[in-house]
């Protein structure tokens, strides 16, 4: 351990302490900040942290059953023949609608049983459009309440209540605008999942551990996405899909969440430092490891009380990251990557989806497909760093994106162009999965959930341009999507490096950390 005039002097590889000297020699008072704590105590990712990891990253699978649920339940089935006016081959919105029929009756898919073709055909795209809307809607919302008064498990819960309520009551949808409305008020909740689970599952992990801990939360929502199209093949029936699909948010809400604790982040930064020394004590015992007597928490800017406590909860939201220079524009260029990679995510994501094969294996292809990409990532993440990272997977992706829009679409070249889209969603998927670690280092707790959320709301705001930039044609869309790569690789040159410095808890712990940086007087490692 340093001595405090040492701190004082040129090193400032503990930013967290500065104020408050690391031992408090006249007190007999250690004081660390959590990852230190965590690094030297009670253990980086031990038992306790495999099992809040597992149980909290199951919200994922959740958050993918009703965002990819509308593949299947929106899908326009096949249809055959039962007239002699039918022709095989055209399109039966030119035949009387008594010469033909859909193969698996009315109620296979919401097309089917609302007459969602030919000129209605524009509102399958409204309705996932709306769903994606409510998704960017409820990012902002309960980004904030995540770091408000909700907490990230208050704020999990909430979101998977909505989720199970509503989606569950759009299988009784007795007409499509009705259908619009509860879509709408699911992708709601759904836009507050995958944010709150991803802070509340890295939160409590060390920092030499957090970038592959972060990485592989995203095999959750890939594997749930491969077990959708498995339960989507059973259930053939859109309303008895929409019934089983949301179950599982029930299930998870009785059976998962009481055994999910708070961030010990969350409670340090709301003033509340004895449940989260209660939680730290928690983690050390069930892994293994042992708190010594005297050593307690400390925020960067630790406001004290004459007992040497904390007890004032600190407060952040959008309006301070947006007052403050360093904040505002890692915010700006976050959500400017946050909606190219999302354009060319989900709609390289439909360029594969609309082959001609069969739609079940399909999904199920896609969903296990972006998995290496997950793999070499989370290898690569902390080898080469986060800001190298993100750059290469975008421009990987962008010159597979401008080979497949060179190309011809006949002959062997379509086979081409399809396995450049392939490869253009392997570099992506990566990207769209990185940039979840990327921005909650970026910025401290208090504010954490905030700024993920507006990043989430941008990406959901590619997801409903998406469609729309895929009906362009076959290859304009490519070229857009390698624009889109090039344009989120350069701007992530403007972003700081993050790999090997801790999560900071409030505004001004950072600011000071990173002047100090500039100022080359050393590498932040707390």
């Amino acid at each position: 351990m340093e001595s405090p005039d040492e701190r004082n002097g040129n090193d400032v590889r503990q930013p967290l302490l500065e104020k408050i000297p690391a031992k408090k020699e006249a007190e007999g008072e250690e004081r660390l900040c959590i990852d230190e704590m965590l690094q030297r105590y009670c253990g980086e990712f031990g038992r306790w942290q495999l099992k809040h990891f597992v149980l909290t990253c199951i919200a994922w699978a959740l958050e993918a059953f009703h965002t990819m649920v509308m593949i299947f339940a929106d899908q326009e089935p096949e249809w055959r023949c039962v007239g002699s006016d039918c022709r095989v081959g055209s399109s039966n919105c030119d035949m009387d609608p008594s010469s033909w029929e859909w193969t698996a009756g009315k109620g296979s898919s919401t097309v089917s049983e609302w007459g969602l073709i030919c000129g209605e055909k524009y509102k399958v795209g409204l309705v996932q459009a709306l769903f994606f809307a409510g998704c960017m809607i409820g990012a902002g919302v309960f980004g904030h309440l995540s770091d408000s008064k909700l907490g990230r498990k208050g704020s999990l819960t909430v979101v998977c209540i909505i989720n199970a309520i509503f989606g569950i009551a759009t299988a009784f949808s007795p007409n499509y605008w009705t259908y619009v409305v509860l879509r709408f008020l699911t992708g709601f909740s759904t836009g507050g999942v995958g944010l709150t689970a991803f802070v509340l599952a890295t939160e409590p992990i060390g920092p030499s551990k957090r970038g592959v801990a972060g990485m592989s939360t995203f095999y959750f929502f890939s594997a749930g996405i491969a077990l959708l199209s498995g339960i989507a093949y059973v259930f053939r029936s859109w309303r008895e899909l929409f019934i089983v699909s949301s179950l599982p948010s029930l299930l998870f809400l009785l059976i998962v969440i009481p055994f999910i604790s708070e961030s010990p982040r969350w409670y340090l930064v709301r003033g509340k430092v004895d449940e989260a020394m209660k939680l730290m004590h928690l983690i050390a015992k069930t892994n293994g490891r042992h708190i010594p007597a005297g050593v307690t928490l400390a925020l960067d800017d630790d406001v004290e009380n004459k007992n040497g406590e904390r007890n004032t909860a600190v407060e952040g939201s959008l309006k301070d990251v947006i007052l403050s220079p360093l904040m505002r524009i890692r915010l700006l260029i976050s959500v400017a990557i946050s909606f190219t990679v999302s354009i060319v995510y989900y709609g390289l994501s439909l360029n594969v989806v609309n082959l001609k094969t069969n739609l079940y294996l399909n999904v199920f292809v896609n969903a296990v497909s972006e998995m290496p990409a997950f793999a070499i990532t989370a290898v690569l993440l902390d080898k080469y760093g986060r800001k190298p990272l993100s750059i290469g997977t975008q421009w990987f992706s962008c010159i597979f994106c401008l080979v497949g829009f060179a190309v011809w679409g006949a002959g062997p070249w379509k086979s081409v162009r399809m396995v450049s889209g392939v490869l253009g969603i392997f570099g992506m998927a990566g990207t769209y999965n990185l940039l979840f670690i990327y921005i909650a280092e970026l910025f401290p707790t208090v504010v954490r959930n905030a700024a993920l959320g507006c990043a989430t709301q941008a990406a959901q705001m590619g997801a409903i341009l998406a469609p729309f930039v895929v009906v362009l044609g076959e290859e304009l869309p490519f070229g857009v999507f390698a624009v889109c790569g090039l344009v989120g690789g350069g701007l992530a040159f403007y972003l700081p490096e993050t790999l090997n410095k801790p999560l900071y808890d409030t505004m001004s712990g950072m600011h000071e950390a990173e002047s100090e940086s500039n100022r080359g007087r050393g590498e932040v490692i707390c």
